[in-house]
């Protein structure tokens, strides 16, 4: 079940409930959430994309990735709550 986070430009921001085991990151994808979604690792010292499955243009990706790192650290406190760390 994921976690929504954010709905920016239309794209839902989210992380898997099932992805303990991984770095933080968000999915990305326009409208509903899917597995096939763009994934971004969440880092201190930056945002990084990992892969764009969904997608995404270009144009709407450096918004996403501008948005994410202006917000990573209440993105990362959500992490941390959310997987209890």
């Amino acid at each position: 079940m994921p976690k929504v986070l954010q709905d920016f430009l239309g794209y839902a921001i989210y992380f898997w409930a099932n992805e303990q085991g991984e770095p933080p990151h968000v999915h990305v994808s326009k409208g509903k959430q899917t597995a096939g979604a763009t994934k971004f690792w969440i880092r201190r010292e930056g945002v990084e994309l990992a892969h764009n499955d969904g997608q995404i243009p270009a144009k709407d990706l450096r918004k996403i990735e501008t948005y994410l790192l202006l917000n990573q650290d209440t993105i990362l406190a959500a992490w941390f709550r959310f997987f209890n760390m």
